[in-house]
């Protein structure tokens, strides 16, 4: 009945073409849920580091093997307990004649057994946190280095960890001798001057150490003070460290110069 409108064939055409483009149109539904992906992007926070995933990863896993030594202890505990009975009843079987010394022996060493497994589980957790607590610190020791690379000229930054001054004067190692002529003044003996220029410890870590030199004082002691005084009265740089650092610092030392940067 239909096919006997003269506009039906037409109609139909109209509908066959809209339907075609379709596709390629955008509507308002698909608009939406387009608009929240890209506001995601925007808001998406930056990646980690694969040190940073490194240090998480090696820190779930420290913790997980505590926890499994947590779950060991009290079994370890209760053995204890059970080889100590067991001793002291072989003493007494053994004052009255009735095991051989051989027994007795192997029940008291039962018991040192025993007693040297729980000592090594309870290193073994101290030994776990003190590793958890080495990543920490150096976690957190990397944020502050990082903070103070942003010290303006002449300021000085003071750390629990560090101590910073970035002089304005000029500073080469070829003044050594100056500053050693300063600490044989103070305190009657040489500068100690434990790495002059690029030494291998800095090679290693990739340090470019060429213009700087490290001192052997703690930065808290009254010879470190001194000298750390002398270089910011005559605006020299300088780095002084409490403390190790992995990557930074073995231990503490006054570092002379400039920060020396990774190559």
């Amino acid at each position: 009945m239909l096919l006997r409108f003269p506009g039906y064939l037409h109609l139909m055409a109209l509908v066959a073409f809209t339907v075609a483009l379709l596709p390629g149109i955008t509507t308002p539904a698909s608009a939406q849920q387009k608009r929240p992906a890209k506001q995601a992007a925007k808001t998406a926070p930056p990646a980690r580091t694969q040190l940073e995933k490194l240090r998480d990863e090696y820190i779930s896993a420290t913790k997980d093997y505590k926890a499994s030594l947590e779950k060991l202890l009290p079994l370890y505990e209760k053995n204890l307990q059970k080889v100590e009975t067991r001793a002291a009843q072989s003493q007494e079987l053994f004052k009255q004649g009735l095991i051989a010394k051989k027994d007795l022996d192997a029940a008291l060493t039962a018991v040192t057994e025993a007693t040297i497994k729980i000592e090594d589980v309870r290193k073994q957790m101290a030994g776990a946190d003190t590793q958890i607590a080495q990543v920490l610190v150096e976690v957190e020791s990397e944020k502050q280095m990082a903070r103070l690379r942003r010290v303006p000229k002449g300021g000085m930054v003071r750390t629990t960890s560090f101590i910073r001054f970035n002089g304005a004067g000029p500073w080469s190692i070829a003044q050594e001798g100056s500053v050693d002529a300063f600490f044989r003044q103070q305190f009657g003996r040489s500068l100690p001057v434990a790495v002059l220029g690029q030494g291998a410890i800095h090679n290693r870590w990739r340090l470019d150490h060429h213009n700087a030199m490290d001192l052997s004082l703690n930065p808290d002691s009254t010879e470190g003070k001194t000298v750390m005084d002398y270089l910011r009265s005559r605006g020299i740089p300088f780095s002084a460290f409490r403390q190790a650092i992995p990557g930074t610092a073995t231990g503490p030392h006054i570092h002379v110069g400039l920060p020396s940067h990774r190559y």
